[in-house]
């Protein structure tokens, strides 16, 4: 087997889904998720590929489970062609943006999900530090699910399923308005005016997800917004037509009677964003400040942004 097929996209997608994954998986599951990506490989071809990561030593396989990822195929899919990764989170982001099927209308269909990992005996407090966020109508969502019955969530832990704004730009194409996720920002809230931006970081040149690289960084301060009303919170911006914005304000408050959250707004106005011709920013929370929320008061939380789609129900039901 020649070494250049570690040049190769479906060596790296495959990279991607097994570390994704968090779960054994075999050939016949990983030819379905390839060709959700675009990748069409017979089951027989998905095998030659994982032939060649078990002689390199990224995959073992688990009995008849599948494979996993070792840890020298981790730090593999970590370093692999940075160039490739380049555009890898909204291209994740946009695929469950469209596999998304809510309709605001009914309040009926899937929704995209963020996954969050927390300590057993740190759940009370990380809940409410979520609940303080959702108080202050600074999250995207009014309510989150706690699991424990997932293969991805380790013993001795909870997971916690938030829903993803990226819900927002599904919604938004069903209905026929195009849609494009353009940014990550901060968003700081003062006395002294209206919101602006004070960073934002462009979605298609990063191979880093923006959101928790604010959160990771301590550039947020959630704790203080959610307390005073002044503080700096995180919130992406994506921009439709100009001539969508009667249809768009229709779809969110149709979404807001749902139980979504858009306080921060549509258009130019206070954010100080810059005007462009013809395109409309339209700025919402996100969910990760309630996560943000629990790791400035000193949780250790994990969080999977995009980690999925769940029915609208799993999830609005929660108690």
């Amino acid at each position: 087997m020649s070494v250049s097929i570690r040049s190769e996209r479906k060596y790296l997608e495959i990279l991607r889904i097994l570390k994704e994954s968090h779960e054994p998986m075999g050939a016949k599951r990983l030819s379905g998720l390839m060709a959700e990506r675009g990748f069409i490989l017979s089951d027989r071809a998905v095998q030659y590929y994982l032939r060649y990561l078990d002689e390199l030593g990224f995959t073992v396989k688990v009995g008849n489970r599948g494979r996993i990822l070792t840890e020298l195929g981790i730090a593999e899919s970590e370093r692999a062609l940075v160039d490739e990764r380049i555009g890898f989170i909204i291209s994740k982001l946009e695929r469950l943006a469209f596999l998304s099927s809510f309709d605001p209308e009914t309040c009926t269909g899937s929704i995209a999900y963020n996954l969050s990992i927390v300590r057993e005996e740190d759940l009370e407090g990380v809940a409410s530090a979520f609940d303080e966020v959702i108080g202050a109508e600074c999250g995207f969502f009014n309510t989150y699910r706690i699991v424990d019955a997932d293969s991805r969530v380790p013993a001795g832990h909870a997971g916690i399923i938030t829903a993803c704004s990226v819900t927002l730009d599904g919604v938004l194409q069903k209905v026929g308005i195009p849609a494009r996720l353009e940014y990550a920002g901060r968003i700081a809230f003062s006395e002294s005016g209206p919101p602006e931006f004070v960073d934002l970081i462009g979605y298609r040149g990063t191979t880093v997800d923006p959101l928790q690289l604010f959160i990771s960084a301590g550039l947020t301060s959630i704790n203080r917004l959610v307390a005073t009303g002044c503080g700096i919170a995180l919130a992406n911006v994506r921009e439709v037509p100009v001539a969508a914005r009667s249809q768009v304000e229709e779809t969110i408050e149709l979404m807001k009677g749902c139980g979504f959250v858009f306080p921060a707004g549509i258009g130019v106005g206070g954010f100080n964003l810059v005007e462009r011709p013809y395109r409309l920013p339209v700025v919402a929370f996100t969910g990760m400040n309630l996560v943000g929320n629990s790791i400035e008061r000193g949780f250790a939380i994990r969080t999977e942004i995009g980690a999925g789609s769940i029915p609208f129900s799993k999830i609005a039901d929660s108690t």
